[in-house]
Parts: structure tokens; sequence; C-alpha cells
């Protein structure tokens, strides 16, 4: 019995010509960008930081790419979540996004997960993809997406933003977790989000361009990733300085003796209400 053998991805003249300046580097080439146009990304929250995470994915050729969000587009996103536009006011997010996306690159296939993720679908949305990209900005989201993919075995390209500070790091399976550097969630109201403090809105660009630049390597298995390393920003004195992050042997998720074994009830863990609409993933 002959077995069937899929056939590599062949790039179109067109294709071709829009990646070029790929194509012509060493690290990338032809084959490389076939991995982009063979690959799937989810972008968990289309707001500030999923905004150029999407954007920059989109035209790198990633093939496709996931947008998971439940919210509607305000007038107050638009300072810095570059996906949606004036016109787009009072518009699903998911919507504005796969509209947006198209225009930058017609070819990538958006999967719109127009939803809230929760306990119940967060595995079953997380495991058709390769890498998930978290832009949400509460705990109850952050520890939600980090467990997913840590039972899902897929690599976290994480990131946070507030005021002038901005943080990127990423978690691939077996080196570290979001609970290996936050075992447990703070107080309620001890760490203010966005909406309550502020942001300037083109830190958003950088923190969500260093997201796709992780993200691009980690499909294309090139460079240095930012895993067990935490990168800090501080974007009034232009400073970077980096931590490291090592797996921590007694976190309760990838320790040794983990204690987290399935997806949790996330808003009792953070102690916090989840109304209808909480912002569940804006940024």
């Amino acid at each position: 019995m002959t077995q069937t053998q899929v056939q590599p991805l062949s790039l179109t003249p067109e294709q071709v010509k829009r990646y070029s300046r790929h194509i012509i580097m060493p690290q990338v080439g032809s084959r490389g960008q076939r991995k982009l146009l063979e690959s799937k990304v989810l972008i968990v929250g289309a707001g500030g930081l999923g905004s150029p995470s999407a954007v920059y994915l989109a035209l790198a050729g990633v093939g496709t790419i996931g947008v998971a969000d439940f919210d509607v587009v305000d007038v107050s996103n638009l300072q810095r979540q570059i996906l949606h536009h004036t016109d787009d006011v009072g518009r699903s997010k998911v919507q504005s996004a796969t509209d947006s996306i198209h225009q930058f690159n017609p070819d990538t296939n958006v999967v719109a997960h127009d939803t809230w993720l929760t306990s119940e679908n967060a595995m079953g949305i997380v495991g058709d993809y390769d890498v998930v990209i978290n832009g949400a900005d509460n705990f109850p989201s952050r520890y939600l997406i980090n467990d997913a993919c840590y039972l899902s075995n897929i690599p976290l390209v994480d990131g946070s933003i507030l005021i002038f500070d901005g943080q990127a790091t990423v978690y691939l399976p077996g080196k570290g977790c979001y609970r290996c550097l936050f075992p447990s969630p703070p107080p309620p109201g001890m760490v203010p989000n966005c909406a309550e403090a502020g942001v300037l809105g083109a830190l958003t660009g950088l923190v969500g361009s260093i997201q796709a630049v992780e993200t691009l390597k980690l499909i294309l298995g090139i460079g240095e990733s930012l895993s067990s390393r935490l990168l800090l920003i501080d974007a009034l004195s232009m400073d970077f300085r980096q931590v490291r992050v090592p797996k921590n042997p007694k976190c309760p998720l990838c320790g040794d003796n983990p204690t987290v074994t399935e997806l949790i009830d996330y808003e009792v863990f953070c102690g916090v209400t989840a109304p209808a609409d909480n912002g569940m993933h804006k940024g």
C-alpha cells in the first residue's frame, strides 16, 4: 500500500513578490516563508497589544490568524488599537479586526472567535493553533490563557502594558509558565488596568510588535526567544532591562508536583466577579 505524501506548499508569483524581503533573508528564505503561510496563531484580545501583533503577522504571511474577543469597538480604543477605525465604533472587535487584517493581506485566513474565553471553551479554541499571543489585560484571562496553553503544550507569547511600562516574555512548554512568575494573583483592586490608570498609546505598538517578532521566530525556528527571560520596558527613560525567570519547581502548574491539572474557575481564583461584559479581553 503506497503512503500518500503531502505536497509542500508552493509560493505563487504574487507571493514571491509580496514576501520578497523575507525570501532574500537567509534566516527565512522560501522554506521559512512557506512555514509562515502554513502556520496558525491565536491572538487573545483585539486591543492595544493584539492590534500590532495581528497587523505584522498578517503582513509577514502567517496563514491563519485567530482573533478572540467578545467586546465592541469604543471611541476610547482608537487612541491605541490600530486594527479599528472611527467608522468601526460600535462594531464587534473581531469583525472590525477581520476586515482590517484582510485590508493588509487578503490571503490571510482570519478565524473570528467572538466569544468570552472560559474554562469550558478555552482548550477547544487554543488547541487549534501553533502559537498563542496574549493581549488580555486582566488576571482571570491571563491565568486562563496560561493554563490552557500549558495543558495543550502550546507556546505562549505574553505581553502587558500600563501607563509607561511594558513587559514581554515567552512561555515554552516545559520551560516555565506565568504561574512560575506569579503563583497567585494580587488582591482585587491592587493593580489597576489601562481603563483605570491609562497607557501611552504608542507603547502598545512597541510591546505588540515585540510579541509579533517573538512569534515569527518561534514559527521559523530561528534566534533566541524570550523564554525564561522577562523584558521590562520603561518608555519614559527608554530603558530596556531583562530579568531571568527560571522554571519554578514548586509551580502549581508546571512544577514537580503540580496541583493544577485542569482549567479552574478563574474569577473565583482571582477574587473577582464576571459580569456579562467585564472587558475580559480589552487592552
